[in-house]
């Protein structure tokens, strides 16, 4: 995270996290009501349909008495974080300075905790504003592992959550991410690296590469968030949070052989082999 008491400045601050100097500066302007609610219907098009680009989320939206533009509804779909999954070719720029890595799990067969995490931000409408949820998921038990309630989407917030996963839980053989900027800052690639871990990056438009993720998601929206209205980041944060902890100790899960997350983390967890 960017602070003005550090001994770098910011402009090199800045450089080392992959971003431009003056976005440190910019202060967002609060999204108005009607933009806000049409973020809120998006977001659950979005989760239903996510193949919907901003020309389709335009039509629907305007079928539902939405008075809203193409152009808009792609200036919101960035401000959210979201965009239509489909199969691209791989023509789209990088991040300047940011490495994309291979996808690694194609045919791998995964059956242990902390063989492999997957992480990923999601958009989460409150009353006034939104915030982002980043999540640490393990692959084989679907056990939330460590997560963060943030205001932006920033690398600063993906690295916390993974360090605060390191140290509750130990180190995964795979850490998982989509190619989000968030994941591929230098910051957040170092701290997988410096932990021993191998980093994987879906494919662009994949959304099969991190799907227990996404159905993650579409659990806490539905079972969570859209139930509620957050009148403030605190209340987001302190129900989402119970809410996780609820899902680990208790949501069991069919594909779990209705065991709970924290139920299938304990029994899934490799057996260390003592030296004779």
């Amino acid at each position: 995270m960017i602070t003005t008491d550090h001994k770098l400045s910011i402009s090199r601050q800045a450089r080392l996290l992959g971003i431009s100097r003056g976005s440190v500066y910019y202060v967002p302007r609060p999204a108005s009501p009607a933009d806000l609610g049409l973020m809120r219907r998006m977001d659950e098009l979005h989760l239903n349909y996510p193949f919907m680009g901003s020309r389709q989320l335009r039509n629907t939206l305007v079928r539902e008495g939405y008075q809203t533009g193409r152009t808009h509804v792609s200036t919101l779909m960035k401000r959210m974080g979201i965009e239509a999954i489909y199969r691209k070719p791989g023509t789209s720029k990088k991040h300047p300075g940011h490495q994309v890595y291979p996808y690694l799990l194609r045919n791998r067969d995964i059956r242990h905790a902390n063989q492999v995490w997957a992480l990923d931000t999601t958009y989460v409408p409150m009353t006034r504003g939104f915030v982002y949820l980043t999540a640490v998921l393990d692959w084989a038990t679907r056990k939330v592992m460590a997560a963060k309630v943030a205001i932006t989407l920033e690398a600063c917030h993906a690295v916390e959550v993974l360090q605060e996963a390191f140290m509750r839980h130990g180190t995964p053989d795979i850490v998982n991410t989509d190619q989000g900027s968030q994941f591929t800052a230098l910051e957040f690639v170092r701290t997988v690296q410096e932990h021993g871990c191998q980093l994987s990056m879906d494919g662009r438009g994949a959304w099969r590469d991190n799907v227990f993720v996404e159905r993650l998601w579409k659990s806490i929206k539905y079972e969570e968030v859209y139930l509620h209205a957050y009148e403030s980041v605190s209340d987001a944060r302190s129900a989402i949070m119970k809410y996780l902890d609820w899902y680990n100790r208790e949501r069991p899960h069919s594909s779990l052989g209705r065991k709970t997350p924290d139920e299938a983390y304990a029994v899934m967890l490799p057996t260390v082999k003592l030296a004779a």
